[in-house]
């Protein structure tokens, strides 16, 4: 086989990777020896590795070869080199939630989405770093190494799903799985210029990922491009009875969705989410969005989402407080790591937690433990809940006359490392885009919208519930008629 640049095969989209698979112009073995070789020759740069399966992933595309040249069936992602962001547990393979608290932890199961990729042929090449237990948008979190983003490595990729989007933007996988609780998929996908897919809470098992807030908390795709993620989605999606939140709902074909026509789709824009605080860069390419979409025969019109002002101090109130209680299992007793020479049973659980847990953990275990104390519950804790009520009521009002509402996915490019890590609550505030749409359970896509000074822009398209077809159809009908998708980092 003529020998290609080192990212041409993976700029390959998944219907053409399966093409070059069936007339055996490319094997297994050649797409997984490119993403274990581009890791080598970038992550010591980028950091977005925290495990590398590299005996495991040789093995399964040698198994997966033997199998192409047997004329045997081929899976939805046959063959394609993925990474699994680490609070997904794999079986026999380390999870450490990037947390020295875990840094010792050997899972002896697959979680149901990661069991669901095995199924569909994919090849998991390793773990991704991630802010420490999810807890973050900038990557910077993380227990063991800051995440790079590779359009400039001076800035943060985003979180907590950073290590997730760098890897897809530096063309080290082929695509990748990620959660997003706040906007922890969407976010980063901005900022790195790729595409990643939160879908409606529920269609999508949460069996097997370590619980963040668990009302909150969706597995999704982060691929390079539209068509991907809806391969990535049908693959991974379906009802699991081992999830009591896992909605038993019908899976469509979301790849027959991309029609590439939207002529008659209605959106709704939120004035909220072009107004202050966001970066007059950011609301100009949503503004040509916009302009694309009309193009294209869509309709778009102003709307308020009045409640939207509201709904950082709700999620931080809410997800914290799910935080304090999930994370209550880690003692030092059960898994992970434990405290030397304790003087007694709560000096064990002082100690390891101190140990174990980093800066921003400890935070939201304070913050949610405060606010679910005796006297504190009905002013803080109870009231956030009746505050993501009225949110989601306000989406539900807004879908009653649009098809979709879409804004900016972050209101600003991606941040320089270590220009926020002082100031939490400036840090909270770029998820104000994202964090109404995880509250109301919602589907929501971030893809390529182009650049403010060299940096990606996110154009986030946000659906009914179950309505990932229409989201997905919006999606791709907009990236066909651009190229932003198309542009890769210069990292060499």
């Amino acid at each position: 086989m003529k020998e290609e640049p080192v990212l041409s095969l993976f700029d390959l989209r998944l219907s053409d990777v399966h093409d070059r698979l069936a007339r055996k112009e490319l094997s297994v073995s050649e797409l997984t020896e490119t993403s274990l070789k581009r890791i080598a020759e970038t992550d010591g740069k980028i950091g977005a590795f925290l495990t590398l399966d590299e005996e495991g992933a040789r093995q399964t595309a040698k198994a997966l070869d033997e199998q192409l040249a047997a004329g045997g069936e081929r899976g939805l992602l046959f063959g394609l080199p993925a990474g699994i962001k680490d609070n997904m547990v794999t079986e026999g393979l380390r999870t450490t939630c990037a947390s020295r608290f875990l840094d010792n932890h050997i899972p002896i199961y697959d979680a149901t989405a990661v069991r669901k990729l095995r199924s569909a042929q994919a090849v998991t090449v390793g773990k991704l770093n991630m802010d420490e237990f999810a807890m973050g948008g900038s990557n910077e979190n993380s227990a063991y190494q800051p995440v790079r983003n590779p359009w400039d490595l001076s800035r943060v990729p985003g979180g907590s799903s950073g290590g997730s989007a760098a890897a897809v933007a530096a063309g080290q996988a082929y695509f990748t799985l990620g959660s997003d609780t706040g906007g922890s998929i969407r976010q980063p996908a901005a900022y790195c210029g790729v595409v990643g897919l939160k879908p409606t809470y529920g269609l999508v098992s949460r069996f097997g990922l370590v619980a963040f807030a668990s009302s909150l908390d969706q597995i999704g795709p982060v691929t390079k491009n539209v068509e991907d993620a809806a391969f990535v989605l049908q693959a991974i999606a379906g009802h699991d009875p081992m999830d009591s939140t896992s909605a038993d709902v019908d899976i469509p074909d979301y790849t027959a969705a991309l029609s590439g026509d939207v002529r008659g789709l209605r959106i709704g824009v939120p004035k909220e989410y072009l107004g202050q605080g966001v970066d007059p860069r950011v609301k100009e390419r949503v503004l040509e969005a916009l302009g694309q979409f009309e193009s294209l025969g869509a309709a778009w019109e102003e709307v308020s989402l009045p409640h939207t002002e509201y709904a950082v101090a709700a999620y931080y109130l809410l997800a914290s407080s799910e935080a304090s209680s999930n994370l209550a299992r880690f003692d030092g007793v059960r898994y992970g790591v434990r405290a030397e020479n304790p003087d007694n049973l709560m000096d064990l659980y002082r100690r390891s937690r101190s140990e174990g847990f980093g800066p921003e953990v400890k935070r939201r275990i304070m913050l949610g433990t405060y606010a679910l104390s005796s006297g504190y519950y009905d002013a803080y804790y109870l009231k956030a809940q009746k505050v993501r009520t009225l949110i989601k009521r306000d989406f539900d009002q807004a879908f009653e006359k649009y098809d979709l509402i879409v804004g900016p996915t972050a209101p600003t490019p991606a941040f320089k490392l270590g220009e926020q890590v002082g100031d939490p609550l400036q840090m909270y505030m770029n998820d104000i885009l994202t964090i109404p749409v995880s509250l109301a359970g919602v589907p929501a896509i971030s893809v390529p919208c182009g650049f403010a000074d060299g940096l990606p822009v996110g154009l986030q398209i946000i659906g009914k519930p179950f309505d990932e077809t229409t989201v997905l159809r919006a999606a791709h009908a907009y990236e066909s008629a651009t190229d932003h998708h198309t542009r890769r980092p210069a990292l060499s």
